[in-house]
């Protein structure tokens, strides 16, 4: 697997979470500091998506109705920067997100 290819499958929406363990505890990928750095983006990106999912529109749920589209709209946005970076990482550019970036970058930089 190339490591562009690995770096892709870790921000499958719903998935990539399962890719971004594997390229974590992967050998091969120890040492690639690109690859790594998706793969960290990837899984806190799907954290985010279960904070939303599970605490996030729980609680606005029980508020007015018109809440519930925030928690809506937060799923969507997520949906739309997964495949934002999906496209990102398939032409090789590399991109950090906003706090997203940062954790992953200070993620690689403890392992070490």
């Amino acid at each position: 697997m190339t490591p562009r290819t690995a770096s892709m499958l870790c921000y499958i929406p719903f998935v990539g979470w399962i890719a971004s363990i594997v390229v974590l505890a992967s050998e091969r990928f120890r040492h690639d500091r690109t690859v790594r750095f998706h793969a960290f983006q990837g899984l806190y990106l799907f954290v985010i998506w279960l904070i939303v999912d599970h605490v996030v529109e729980p609680i606005l749920g029980f508020g007015v109705m018109g809440h519930m589209h925030l928690a809506g709209l937060a799923k969507v946005f997520m949906i739309v920067v997964w495949v934002f970076m999906l496209i990102k990482t398939g032409q090789e550019q590399f991109f950090s997100l906003p706090i997203v970036g940062e954790l992953a970058d200070r993620s690689i930089s403890e392992q070490k």
